[in-house]
């Protein structure tokens, strides 16, 4: 039986033919020739060179990486309990050889033998930076350890990727088994027709009668956003913030096991001894190796700061929503479950528009015309459909081609919420430009996947366009920030080709860069199209929610350095050994009483859900969101800065030298010459605090 994960060499696999039963010897048997390559290279007689070393390690490290990388793949987007269990079946063994290569002491001379020998002035900048970066590597994974210490650290790192991948099962599981059926229609008030069908078609799905919604958040998110029985929001928020937590089952979603609370505490603990194990005090300090910023204060000390920016911001929006909710709603005491409620509802009768509104105007295929336009215009390539094998029927492909019309690279975009498919949006890697021995460059392949509302079959069999949110548009355009980073790399040197290498606090640069195309009336002319009569959105429609840009951005801020300060004590002075899991809660609670305006809900059970720190890369990085769009916004000031003269943000100018300086170099210097290239200068926080509304456009940063 050929197996499509050894069968597809440099290409894409058969993505519809990989069966669980595959997975097993396709890993094995790269597993295998792995070792006899790295056994190779340990008894290496010769002088250590690029050629020599570095491209054999690179070569088996992408074959097992790439193979590995799809059933990666297939668990977020088509989880099943086969694969699930056949995925869980090598964790042990790739993270082995992990180990086994990261500590391999005899391989790591020769790479610093390599940057000490005659042939190091010969390389290009890129792959010196990539052998720095292996040495680094090398000295994270455990290399210098001794002997004695070495086995621990591998296990350490095997029972972190178990324990991450059982938190994050752990989460879909509980957001998929949830549903709750409504079958009084009276109960379904404020909700808009489209979410009603998705709601009616969800139960004939389950094979009930009436309207079902589940934990999915295109069918939680307007409920909480729209519907006025109370009642109804109130269940589902309930059943949402207990997710994986000891509540889950009190709330229809959990099962015991399914309780993230003593893997949030195994998972720091882990944490914690691979730190002491590399010398570092905790996991915060160990995680800013790879890193800009510099230290464990200066982070702490940047994210209370934002924070106290934002308070009084905060606080002000808090007044209004309450002297709202009372006058105008009859609601005494917010709950958490009104609170998205009330504040649609304040911003439709403040800024005279509502969100279902704007929702009409954004059927998801103008969307991406729309957005197809200004990638090709400001960077100046060209993005055209392409047929690549795909996983599922709704999965769309396509290729970018350069000025030369040239393929620079091909991309993915997985759209929709389904059931098996892990929650959120989130670019990743399916494979990454370098330069072939045969002087051939391999294309860049990105995975682009988001969970937006799918369209939805009438009873006659007619299919209405799936339309999404102005939010939604945001995070398209901001996933597509991070492809771009990845597909347009004119870097040949694998490691630090597209994002490889990247310093984390800074890889989210350009994702968050091209969010700032959706606050463009031009752009929002060329991606709206009203579902029904065809017209753009309208420029008086825009203005309103151009006015609503900011609408309690105060609060949002605060939520978010709620989220980040905890990923960051969490990790810079919770101490797993001594506390208890109980603890991560109080932290959590601790940190928003310290800084938000409003309290934590006691039923409250974020941390047991929050995918980011714990299964998601991010542990002791969820403050680079905020850290890089300081970047951000300071890099799309360069084109409103232009935009007087020029008559358009769509300035070509100065989406090449952004391409040229940002894009095109990725990993192969840091990010601090990178933005000096674009900008000529240091960033500064100016544009960020002007676009969040924490200062007026004429203000200058406060002192």
């Amino acid at each position: 039986m050929q197996n499509p994960l050894l069968s597809m060499g440099r290409d894409v696999p058969a993505y519809n033919q990989i069966l669980p039963e595959h997975i097993q010897p396709a890993i094995n048997a790269l597993l295998t020739k792995a070792y006899d390559v790295l056994k190779e290279v340990e008894n290496l007689q010769g002088t250590p060179s690029w050629a020599n070393l570095i491209e054999p390690l690179e070569e088996v490290n992408e074959s097992l990486g790439r193979a590995w990388g799809v059933v990666n793949h297939l668990t977020s987007v088509i989880d099943s309990p086969e694969l699930r269990t056949a995925h869980a079946a090598m964790i042990p063994e790739v993270t082995a050889f992990s180990s086994y290569f990261s500590q391999n002491l005899n391989i790591f001379e020769k790479v610093k033998t390599l940057k000490l020998s005659s042939e190091w002035q010969t390389l290009s900048k890129a792959q010196q930076k990539s052998i720095s970066n292996t040495i680094r590597d090398f000295q994270l994974g455990g290399a210098e350890l001794a002997d004695d210490l070495k086995p621990l650290f591998a296990k350490n790192s095997e029972d972190q990727a178990n324990a991450c991948k059982d938190f994050s099962d752990h989460v879909l599981d509980a957001t998929d088994q949830f549903i709750h059926l409504v079958t009084n229609e009276k109960e379904l008030s404020g909700l808009p027709k489209d979410i009603l069908a998705a709601a009616k078609e969800l139960a004939a799905e389950k094979g009930l009668d009436g309207w079902a919604f589940s934990l999915k958040f295109p069918s939680y998110f307007p409920v909480q956003q729209l519907a006025t029985y109370r009642p109804l929001r109130q269940t589902l928020y309930q059943a949402y913030v207990t997710r994986a937590s000891e509540l889950g089952a009190e709330y229809g979603q959990g099962k015991a096991e399914w309780d993230n609370t003593q893997l949030m505490l195994k998972i720091l603990e882990l944490r914690q001894e691979e730190a002491k194990l590399l010398g570092y005090p905790n996991y915060a300090a160990l995680s800013l190796v790879p890193k800009m910023a510099q230290d464990v204060d200066q982070v702490r000390k940047f994210l209370n700061e934002f924070a106290a920016r934002a308070h009084s911001k905060a606080l002000s929006d808090l007044d209004e929503l309450s002297e709202f909710a009372k006058s105008k709603l009859n609601i005494e005491v917010l709950e958490p479950w009104d609170i998205t409620f009330v504040s649609e509802a304040l911003k439709e009768e403040k800024y005279l528009f509502s969100e279902n509104e704007v929702k009409q105007y954004f059927p998801i295929d103008q969307v991406l015309t729309g957005l197809f336009n200004v990638i090709e215009t400001v960077l100046q390539i060209k993005i055209e459909p392409f047929e690549l094998p795909k996983w599922h029927e709704d999965v769309k492909s396509f290729q970018v081609r350069n000025e030369q019309d040239e393929t620079v690279a091909y991309f993915y975009l997985d759209a929709y919420a389904r059931t098996g498919k892990r929650g959120g949006a989130w670019m990743d890697d399916a494979r990454g430009r370098k330069l072939l021995v045969n002087g051939a460059i391999q294309t860049p392949i990105a995975y682009l996947v988001c969970n937006f509302p799918a369209p939805l079959k009438s009873a006659e069999g007619e299919i209405k366009p799936a339309t999404i949110s102005h939010d939604d548009v945001i995070t398209l355009f901001h996933e597509f920030g991070h492809g771009l980073h990845h597909m347009l790399t004119q870097v040949d040197t694998l490691g630090v080709s597209g994002i490889n290498g990247v310093e984390w606090d800074a890889v989210e640069l350009p994702s968050q860069f091209m969010e700032n195309f959706c606050w463009d009336y031009e752009v929002i002319s060329k991606l709206s199209k009203h579902v029904q009569t065809g017209e753009k959105l309208p420029k008086d429609l825009f203005a309103k929610m151009y006015a609503a840009k900011n609408f309690q951005n105060g609060l949002f801020t605060l939520r978010q350095m709620v989220f980040a300060l905890f990923d960051w004590e969490l990790h810079a002075t919770f101490d797993p050994g001594q506390q208890k899991a109980s603890d991560i809660l109080a932290l959590s609670k601790d940190i928003n009483s310290r800084i938000h305006v409003i309290p934590q809900s006691d039923l409250s059970r974020w941390p047991n859900t929050f995918s980011h720190i714990f299964s998601g890369g991010y542990a002791a990085g969820y403050y680079s969101y905020k850290w890089a769009e300081v970047l951000s916004a300071d890099a799309f000031a360069a084109f409103e800065e232009q935009e007087s003269t020029f008559g358009s943000v769509l300035n070509a100018e100065v989406g090449i030298r952004y391409r040229h300086e940002i894009l095109e170099v990725g990993g192969s210097r840091s990010a601090t010459e990178s933005f000096a290239a674009f900008r000529g200068r240091a960033p500064s926080i100016d544009a960020l605090l002007r676009h969040g509304g924490l200062i007026s456009l004429d203000e200058g940063l406060p002192r």
